[in-house]
């Protein structure tokens, strides 16, 4: 059996990062030794370090992204780390001997996968988001094929080339895979009392953290619902002195979830950001969600996110100016409307994709055997 070689490029935040990763495992799954992986990434950001320590090859481009500061002396440097970048990657490409280039997101996989396309190598990019990002739809009109996880795409990439994968995860979020009073003992919360799951991301967001001091300060002690409160690592100590200050029963509170599994489990509505992945995980486990955009993100692509999902009433959507003021209220009011919650679990259901890996690695497989 032939041995493929496959380049595999994104990075910059873990929304492109751990697709790409979900695709190197999937290609490992089906093809074992027959297949050879390289990533490429921006020196100095995250993948370089994320990926080494899933026991995967690296390697690093000094490509960098553009400064939103129209002025800043950074931006007079990019066109020379972008000319270094493409002949940096077209060095990789030719020492691996790469069969195909696939690009997840983020401007690392810019250089790769324009170097593999004026090269003649087959590309495919996976876009996560519902309003596509520069570095894909600056490679878009060259790419073989475009995988992505929204309806209308249309608008940004050549409709010919459009297949709806859905976005890659990594584990398992699909409802019913964990136990639901193993989850709520995980957490130390008790059951038949309704469990609100409040997340950030891995950093946290300061918005939903003030959401949850605000909301905790006026408990007086004793929460209406259970929360399983996520802060993130850069406001963990902060909260976690906020909550000293105002104990208050049936909160959980921790800087990350290990487990994301028994956290959906054992919520009955979670409230986070709309990043691609959030979203798609979310769908998976068929939860109700209330989302809180982050304004802070290229194009407002959140709040695109989850205004397509808000279109076929599958979730809420809070504005992050309005979050603090109103979220957790609306969180216990709709907790109290059994029917409404069915309802956004029953459309955020029907939009999941549990095999998303599997058939973005079918589309790579057709490049590699045309």
């Amino acid at each position: 059996m032939k041995k493929y070689r496959v380049i595999l490029s994104g990075g910059g935040t873990g929304g492109h990062i751990y697709p790409a990763v979900a695709v190197a495992e999937e290609l490992k799954r089906r093809f074992g030794q027959n297949v050879e992986l390289l990533f490429v990434g921006a020196e100095g950001k995250m993948e370089m370090e994320k990926i080494p320590a899933l026991g995967y090859d690296i390697v690093g481009v000094p490509i960098a992204g553009l400064d939103r500061r129209l002025f800043s002396p950074r931006n007079l440097l990019l066109p020379l780390k972008m000319w270094q970048s493409r002949r940096q990657a077209a060095q990789a490409i030719r020492r691996f001997g790469a069969d195909i280039a696939c690009g997840f997101g983020g401007y690392a996989s810019w250089p790769v996968l324009r170097a593999a396309q004026r090269m003649g190598i087959p590309t495919l990019i996976q876009e996560q988001n519902s309003f596509a990002g520069k570095t894909n739809k600056m490679l878009g009109a060259k790419a073989d094929t475009i995988c992505t996880a929204y309806e209308g795409m249309e608008r940004f990439f050549p409709a010919d080339k459009i297949v709806m994968t859905g976005n890659p995860l990594r584990g398992s979020f699909a409802a019913g895979t964990a136990d639901r009073s193993e989850a709520l003992g995980y957490f130390g919360l008790k059951a038949g009392i309704k469990t609100v799951l409040v997340v950030g991301g891995s950093l946290g967001a300061r918005t939903i953290n003030n959401m949850m001091k605000e909301f905790t300060a006026r408990c007086g002690g004793k929460a209406p619902v259970q929360v399983i409160w996520q802060t993130g690592k850069i406001y963990y100590d902060e909260m976690s002195g906020f909550l000293a200050e105002h104990p208050t029963e049936g909160i959980w509170q921790g800087a990350f979830i290990d487990r994301m599994d028994l956290a959906y489990a054992a919520a009955d509505l979670v409230v986070s950001r709309s990043g691609a992945c959030s979203v798609s995980e979310l769908c998976l486990a068929g939860k109700a969600v209330i989302f809180v955009p982050s304004p802070n993100v290229a194009e407002d692509h959140q709040t695109k996110n989850a205004q397509a999902l808000e279109s076929k009433g599958a979730a809420l959507l809070v504005p992050d100016a309005e979050a603090v003021a109103r979220c957790m209220d609306l969180a216990v009011e709709t907790l109290a409307d059994e029917q409404r919650i069915a309802a956004l679990e029953r459309n955020i259901a029907a939009l999941a994709v549990p095999d998303a890996a599997a058939r973005t690695v079918d589309e790579i497989v057709k490049l590699l055997k045309a």
